[in-house]
C-alpha cells in the first residue's frame, strides 16, 4: 500500500509540473528580446516571422509563437556587399508576401544619413528563411529624395506604399508620404504627402523641451491597420532620440481617395505614448497582428526602460493586446511595465 500511495504522489508531481510548463510557455514577459528596434512581424502558414533593424545585415526569427521569439529560429538572409549606395545603416525591415513570393522592404544609405533611400529583396521560396533572396534595387518616385520606414498594404486591390521622406534634399522635417505601386517593385505614379508634423508632439527634439519643442519635426514609421470600413495610418512622431516618442493616428475610410490628402483624418492627440510610472519610454515603430486563431489584435513595438536611453541599442520590442473603441478605432492603452507575466497570443483553435 505504502508503495502505491508513493507512486501516486509522484504521478501528481508529474502531472502538476506539467500543467506549470503549460502555463510558463503560454505566458510572455516584455521585453521579448534584449534589443531590437523598429520591430515587424508577419503570419504565414502556421508561423510568425520577425525582423527588426540590425543596422549591417538583415535577419529573419520563425516562430510558432511571438511570446517564444526569445527561443525562436534566427537566420541572416542577407548581407550588402560594401561600397555601395546600400551597404549600411540598414533601418526598418519590413517582410511582405506579395503576388506569391516574399519581398524585404528595407532602408540603406552608404555612411551618410542623407543617402538614405528604399531597397527591395524577392524571394520565391515558401518559407522566407529558406531558398535564394535577390537583390532588386531601388523601389522610389521620381523625386528620388531621401526615403526610410517603408510600408506596403494592399486597399480595394490597389498595391500602396508608404515611407517617411523629405520634401527637399535637406533634414529639417519628416513628412509621411503615399503612393500606388505598379508591383511589388515598381511605384506608379507621383507620391503625395498625407501628414507633416503639425501638433506640439510631433515637434519634441530634445530631452527635456517639453514644455517648448523645438524645431525638428519628425513623423515616421508609418503602419496601416484595417478594421471594418476604415483605414488606420498608424506613424511615430517627435525624435526617437527624446522619451517623447509616441504613436500618432490617420484615419480614413476604405472606400476614399487614399492618395487625396483630405481623406485622412489625424487624431489630435498621440494615440500611444511614455509611461513612466510603468518605466515606458519613447514607445515606437509598431507593427500589428492577429493571434494564431484570428480573436486577438496586437501590437508589437519598441521602447526604452529608462528614460534618456535614446535611439541606440537599449531599444527593446514589447508586445500587448489591443481593444476597439465603440466607434471602431483602436484603443492601444498604454504600455505595459516589463517583467510582467502576460497571457500570449491565443491559441485555442490550433
Amino acid at each position: 500500500m505504502n508503495k502505491i500511495f508513493k507512486l501516486i504522489i509522484l504521478l501528481l508531481c508529474f502531472a502538476v509540473t506539467g500543467f506549470a510548463q503549460t502555463n510558463t510557455d503560454k505566458t510572455f514577459t516584455n521585453p521579448l528580446l534584449p534589443s531590437g528596434a523598429d520591430p515587424w512581424v508577419i503570419y504565414k502558414d502556421g508561423y510568425y516571422y520577425y525582423t527588426n533593424s540590425a543596422g549591417n545585415r538583415l535577419v529573419i526569427w520563425k516562430t510558432k509563437s511571438v511570446a517564444r521569439l526569445s527561443s525562436a529560429e534566427k537566420k541572416t538572409i542577407w548581407v550588402p556587399p560594401a561600397g555601395t549606395s546600400y551597404s549600411k545603416e540598414l533601418w526598418a525591415p519590413e517582410l511582405h508576401f506579395l503576388k506569391d513570393k516574399w519581398y524585404m522592404y528595407f532602408a540603406a544609405d552608404d555612411g551618410n544619413n542623407n543617402n538614405h533611400r528604399i531597397y527591395v529583396l524577392e524571394n520565391s521560396s515558401a518559407d522566407p528563411t529558406k531558398g535564394d533572396w535577390t537583390f532588386k534595387g531601388k523601389v522610389g518616385d521620381e523625386t528620388n529624395k531621401w526615403a526610410i520606414d517603408v510600408s506596403v498594404f494592399e486597399n480595394n486591390g490597389q498595391l500602396y506604399m508608404l515611407w517617411a521622406g523629405w520634401e527637399g534634399d535637406e533634414n529639417g522635417q519628416q513628412n509621411i508620404y503615399i503612393a500606388k505601386m505598379k508591383d511589388p517593385l515598381t511605384i506608379d505614379g507621383p507620391r503625395v504627402k498625407i501628414s507633416t508634423p503639425t501638433y506640439d508632439w510631433e515637434k519634441y527634439g530634445d530631452l527635456g523641451a517639453k514644455s517648448n519643442p523645438p524645431h525638428v519635426n519628425v513623423n515616421e514609421g508609418p503602419e496601416i491597420l484595417k478594421h471594418k470600413n476604415k483605414l488606420f495610418l498608424v506613424y511615430s512622431a517627435s525624435g526617437c532620440w527624446t522619451d517623447y516618442y509616441a504613436l500618432g493616428m490617420l484615419t480614413a475610410s476604405k472606400n476614399s481617395d487614399l492618395l487625396n490628402p483630405a481623406s485622412w483624418t489625424k487624431s489630435p492627440q498621440p494615440v500611444f505614448k511614455e509611461a513612466p510610472a510603468n518605466s515606458v519610454y519613447a514607445p515606437g515603430h509598431n507593427s500589428f497582428f492577429k493571434s494564431p486563431d484570428g480573436t486577438e489584435d496586437w501590437i508589437l513595438y519598441h521602447a526604452n526602460s529608462q528614460p534618456g536611453q535614446g535611439c541606440g541599442n537599449e531599444r527593446s520590442p514589447r508586445m500587448q493586446k489591443f481593444s476597439w473603441n465603440k466607434d471602431g478605432s483602436p484603443n492601444f492603452g498604454v504600455p505595459l511595465k516589463a517583467g510582467i507575466a502576460m497571457d500570449g497570443p491565443s491559441e485555442k483553435n490550433k
